[in-house]
């Protein structure tokens, strides 16, 4: 009898983490918020990918546009086609290019995908998604960006992982397929020669393909982030400058070269649909009023 209540306890646990959107997913007594203060959603940096189309009014899936110019690192090129939503998850898979593609000097011959959001989130607010990260060396990743500003171009890398790593992988990246791994970096710019961070990881017992995780995230002042993993506070993040800029959620699937695609292409090539897709259950955003 008591294994079974463990049992049902547990799964209401897991029914909670999946499917509670009235406020942030928090553990017991982990929830930050001021007294006094409540989460309200924000709805157009919120999604639950139901239906079968990304929602073109929070979202654009096309590399280019709205100031955007990043195509992805070679040798992986985003493409809008690789984005799709089904299943009631927001899915971006991975692959080889058909043919070898030029484009300004770079040599693309694989393929993925990025999501940006429309509209910006701000100073005092909290981000977070589930994701399960596809099983491949091409990443999986969930951050915020700031449009170029000379003096103050800024990104936070809530979570960026991979999902496999090989004998080809440099040795401090051997462990980033089980790691809830973030970065607040000051980008390099004409006006600023050097990039600056500040950055924290846990490791993780399961890998980052295995299941869905919640990373989350709370901008809570320009000088200070706190970072959660399945609504458990994990560390703090420090911005080496204020950061007061306003910034877009990022979902890209992209190469690293610390962790190259092996000649054979690996799964990127040779792996299941499956394997080769990261998977978003739900995005939401929260402000405290």
């Amino acid at each position: 009898m008591k294994k079974i209540t463990l049992i049902i306890l547990a799964m209401v646990l897991l029914s909670f983490l999946s499917h509670n959107d009235e406020s942030p997913t928090f553990q017991d007594n982990e929830d930050p918020k001021p007294k006094h203060k409540t989460w309200v959603k924000v709805e157009y940096l919120s999604d639950e990918f139901e239906g079968h189309e990304l929602d073109a009014s929070k979202w654009q899936k096309e590399p280019v546009g709205n100031d955007w110019s990043w195509i992805g690192r070679p040798p992986g090129l985003f493409k809008a086609s690789n984005v799709k939503v089904d299943d009631g998850k927001l899915q971006v898979t991975v692959g080889k290019l058909d043919a070898v593609v030029h484009i300004n000097d770079k040599k693309f011959t694989h393929q993925g995908g990025i999501v940006r959001a429309l509209k910006p989130g701000h100073v005092g607010w909290y981000f977070e998604c589930r994701m399960k990260a596809n099983k491949t060396v091409m990443s999986s990743t969930f951050w915020l960006m700031s449009k170029y500003h000379c003096e103050k171009k800024e990104e936070l890398d809530i979570q960026e992982c991979v999902g496999r790593t090989t004998a080809l992988t440099k040795d401090w990246a051997k462990d980033w397929n089980h790691i809830f791994h973030s970065n607040t970096i000051h980008r390099k710019t004409d006006c600023h020669p050097e990039s600056e961070r500040d950055q924290d990881f846990v490791l993780l017992e399961e890998e980052n393909h295995e299941r869905y995780y919640i990373y989350g995230a709370w901008w809570k002042s320009p000088t200070e982030i706190l970072c959660y993993l399945d609504g458990k506070f994990m560390y703090k993040l420090d911005p080496t400058v204020e950061w007061d800029t306003p910034a877009f959620i990022h979902m890209a699937i992209e190469t690293y070269d610390w962790n190259p695609i092996p000649k054979d292409g690996g799964l990127v090539t040779r792996g299941t649909l499956e394997d080769r897709t990261t998977k978003y259950d739900w995005v939401r955003t929260w402000k405290l009023e």
